[in-house]
């Protein structure tokens, strides 16, 4: 196998997905280790870079996903609604430790606006199926 393979190879659909996940391990990690450090993450804009990264790297995903589904190429479930659940978990239990550990911490607005992007590429993706599955029951019925 040669470099140009193994490269095309790691760039792959199924490949990518494996990279949302380890991304997001590592976002989650981040912000928990944020919480426990009084946000040195966040005021030393580390955590913003994650952020960047793992919105980027989802939603590359979740329009690639998408893309393979109206292309005919995307016939495999993957449980997005997890994401979203994780993420509602880890707000609430931000949320919960700050007031049951009286610290100072806030939640960083790169935290909150990740939630909202996740909550709204399901909203998206969630959409797109629905009217995916619409339109090829329609055109089975002609």
């Amino acid at each position: 196998m040669t470099f140009i393979d193994r490269l095309q190879r790691l760039g792959s659909f199924g490949n990518r997905r494996r990279i949302v996940n380890f991304w997001t391990i590592i976002f989650f990690a981040a912000i928990i280790y944020d919480f426990f450090h009084d946000n040195i993450l966040s005021r030393d804009e580390i955590l913003i870079a994650i952020a960047g990264v793992y919105t980027a790297v989802l939603a590359i995903y979740s329009a690639e996903k998408e893309f393979r589904r109206w292309h005919h190429a995307h016939a495999s479930i993957h449980p997005r609604e997890v994401y979203s659940i994780l993420w509602t978990i880890l707000i609430l239990g931000l949320i919960g430790g700050a007031v049951f550990y009286n610290t100072s911490y806030h939640i960083p607005a790169e935290v909150a606006a990740s939630y909202v992007g996740v909550i709204g590429i399901l909203a998206l993706t969630r959409e797109s199926r629905n009217f995916y599955k619409k339109k090829v029951r329609e055109k089975r019925r002609e």
